[in-house]
């Protein structure tokens, strides 16, 4: 599955606001409002926030992946966004954040959720696809910015 599937124009933000971690992970879970795939945005919140309190998700290089598993949801989906400022998120390289992917995952789906988080860190672990994301001005850039990115993941 490509990570560009899990996510819609709607999903995807460019300067999204968000003084801390927990205001950003709120207003990501927010993206997914009215999306026919969640059945309880309340629950997926409670879901993603309490897997956060267990251990940060910024995973170094500016990026954060919160996410969770909940029956909340009917199948994988997810948000994308480039922070307007970088939010300190206890990430493991101490560095601020301002790329954040949420996914969230029904817990039938666990292999498949960890795959998609591994496919994530591939796609950011690459510094032009990474750089091109930091520089989107708009949420269709950074949307192409994933396609462009895991269209070249797929010639290699």
């Amino acid at each position: 599955m490509q990570v560009i599937e899990l996510l819609s124009p709607e999903t995807v933000r460019v300067g999204l606001a968000g003084a801390d971690k927990r205001a950003v992970i709120e207003a990501m879970i927010d993206l997914l409002a009215g999306d026919p795939s969640v059945r309880d945005l309340d629950e997926v919140r409670r879901v993603v926030l309490e897997r956060e309190s267990i251990m940060s998700t910024g995973v170094g290089k500016g990026l954060a992946l919160p996410h969770g598993k909940t029956s909340a949801v009917t199948g994988n989906i997810a948000a994308l966004a480039l922070t307007k400022a970088p939010v300190e998120f206890e990430a493991i390289d101490d560095q601020p954040v301002r790329l954040v992917f949420l996914l969230v995952g029904t817990p039938e789906a666990k292999s498949l959720h960890v795959k998609i988080l591994s496919r994530i860190s591939r796609l950011m672990n690459r510094d032009d696809v990474r750089r091109r994301m930091l520089a989107a001005t708009s949420d269709q850039d950074l949307y192409r910015a994933v396609m462009e990115g895991e269209a070249s993941l797929l010639e290699q």
